[in-house]
């Protein structure tokens, strides 16, 4: 869901832990910055929670919009998140459709299990990341966005760009302002 009622806020957490008290200190000072966020943790762990808080504490204005890349098929994933334009593919609306970027202007975009994401989809998002703006499916002209992007995974991405799974020059560009999250059972 785009719009959330009760927004999560820092307030939200619990655990005495010091690794999770210092991942809340951290999200707290770089909440109000523009910079690509990066969850790490295991599933469980509350990586979105984490994310609505740090959208939460932040001066954006507009919406915070999850997509989960694992559970949308690569074509489907890119529609949904750079929009398409009238009849650029069979079955598509005839007006078009925004993207999820577009959709989270001035807000957050949340992509979760980034690990999940198919490697033509990386180049693009590299890009979109790169240039501040997207260019829908079936569209010529290059859209500027403004959305924060925080990203989450539980997957090893390190060993996934060894294994030529992640683009690197991807890896390091949402790689800008790390979160782990430790396990639920410390």
């Amino acid at each position: 869901s785009i719009a959330h009622a009760n927004p999560m806020t820092f307030a939200d957490f619990v655990g005495q832990n010091p690794v999770i008290r210092q991942a809340i200190l951290f999200s707290q000072k770089i909440a109000k910055t523009n910079s690509i966020v990066s969850i790490r943790g295991e599933s469980g762990t509350g990586k979105e929670v984490f994310a609505r808080a740090i959208h939460a504490a932040s001066d954006r204005k507009g919406p915070f919009v999850p997509v989960n890349c694992a559970a949308l098929p690569e074509n489907l994933l890119e529609s949904e998140l750079f929009g398409y334009m009238g009849g650029s593919f069979t079955g598509a609306k005839k007006d078009g459709k925004p993207g999820l970027f577009q959709l989270a202007d001035g807000g957050t975009i949340f992509l979760d299990e980034i690990g999940e994401m198919p490697v033509s989809i990386q180049a693009k998002m590299l890009r979109v990341i790169e240039g501040r703006s997207l260019r829908p499916l079936g569209g010529t002209v290059e859209m500027p966005i403004d959305s924060r992007i925080i990203t989450a995974s539980n997957e090893n991405l390190e060993q996934m760009v060894e294994q030529k799974l992640f683009r690197e020059d991807l890896y390091y560009r949402i790689n800008v302002l790390p979160i782990h999250i430790p396990p639920l059972r410390e």
